[in-house]
Parts: structure tokens; sequence; C-alpha cells
């Protein structure tokens, strides 16, 4: 655990963010609320964008002086989709996209474990060592492509997709276990919606539409079939 302690200004940027963008955008789940005081996110962050730890936006993930393509999702959006999932304490979670580690140290501290995915080794190796030095223990990283899942250690309670899909594919879906829920960010520009999918039965799941969002899509996402003439 980092013994660095945060600086008052800093307290009051993430007081900020939790009443200023959280709360306006429907998350008011005080469990949720509490982990975005508590988790600290500009911990998470490259440290060339410390900064903007707290700011409404996507936060590029430049690692060791390389631009990955890839960014954090706004703070609005992960707190929203941790409190739709309603994740509890005895389940088990799968993310794809590590990133920073940050979606996966908020799913920890409400999940009994949680696996995160990332095709990057780069960024498999920050969100790592973000995780393990804000002591979080119970999330662990591993390195591929989960952009079909990953079926090794399925079936999960819950999955996050922290990324683009421009479908949902099937491999994806059957991971889930029947009560399971996943959070997922689907279709294409400018048009993809955020969408939280319990499976219901064996062979039945229901979509709840959030918002209307873009997001970059995993890299090696299943795309639909195109028309051909």
């Amino acid at each position: 655990m980092t013994s660095e302690r945060p600086s008052l200004d800093l307290e009051q940027a993430r007081h900020n963010m939790v009443e200023q963008q959280i709360r306006p955008w429907e998350v008011l789940d005080q469990s949720v609320l509490d982990l975005l005081l508590t988790v600290r996110r500009e911990l998470f962050v490259p440290p060339a964008y410390r900064l903007l730890a707290f700011t409404d936006m996507e936060i590029p993930l430049r690692v060791d002086g390389v631009d990955t393509g890839e960014c954090m999702f706004a703070p609005k959006v992960e707190a929203r989709l941790l409190q739709e999932l309603g994740i509890r304490a005895h389940e088990h979670v799968l993310e794809v996209g590590t990133g920073s580690g940050y979606m996966a140290a908020l799913a920890a501290h409400k999940a009994q474990h949680v696996l995160t995915v990332e095709i990057n080794p780069l960024l498999a190796a920050f969100g790592a060592a973000n995780l393990e030095g804000n002591g979080v223990r119970n999330a662990r990283v591993e390195t591929g492509d989960g952009a079909r899942g990953w079926s090794a250690r399925a079936p999960y309670d819950v999955i996050i997709i922290s990324g683009g899909l421009p479908m949902l594919p099937p491999e994806l879906l059957a991971q889930l276990k029947v009560g399971g829920r996943m959070a997922a960010i689907v279709g294409e520009p400018p048009v993809m919606s955020a969408q939280i999918v319990t499976r219901v039965t064996d062979a039945a799941y229901e979509t709840l539409r959030l918002f209307e969002t873009v997001a970059k899509p995993l890299t090696h996402a299943m795309r639909p079939p195109r028309f051909r003439f």
C-alpha cells in the first residue's frame, strides 16, 4: 500500500469529481460514491496526466514514453457501469482491457476476485504495478487477447468490457453464469450504447441500455458481417 498522502487540493478535486460529474450522471449508490473517494484515481493515471485525473474526459494511456493508443474511460462512465453491475462480495469478475488497472481496482473492492486481461504487454505491466502499488490483492492481470472472453477461467458472475465492441460475441456471452451481468459499450461510432446484459437462463439474455457514448473498439473485436452485392 502506498504511503504517499494526497494533498488537500487533490482531495478537493476528488470531491468535486463526485459531486459535479458522478452524481449528476445518476450514480447515487453510496457504496460506489464511497469507493470513488477511497480508491485514488490519480495513482492509476500516467504521471504526465496526473493533474487531469479528476476531469470529465478520457485520459490517454501514455506509458514509459509510449503512446499505447488507449484511454481510460471518463470517471462518470466507470462509476455508472460499476453501479449498474451491482457486484457482490462473493462474485468473480472478468475484465477485458486492463488499461491502467483502475476499473479492476474498483471492482476488486466489491468482488471476491477480479481477473483482468490485457492484450498490450506494456499496459498489462502498468496495470499490474498500479494494482500492487495500491494494495489491491484480489485482482490478477493476465496478458492475452480477451476480445472473445477468457474461457480458461469461465464462467464468471460479472464481465466488464473496458473498450468498445461492434457486436457482442456469442463466445463472450456464453462465459456468463446464469444471473451474471456484463457491461459493454456496443455498436460502431457514432452510434454506440453502454449496456448491461444479464443472462437470465441458459439460452436467454436481457439487455438494459444505459446511455449513448463512444469507445475505441478492443483489438481484434468481432465485427458483424458486411453485406455483399
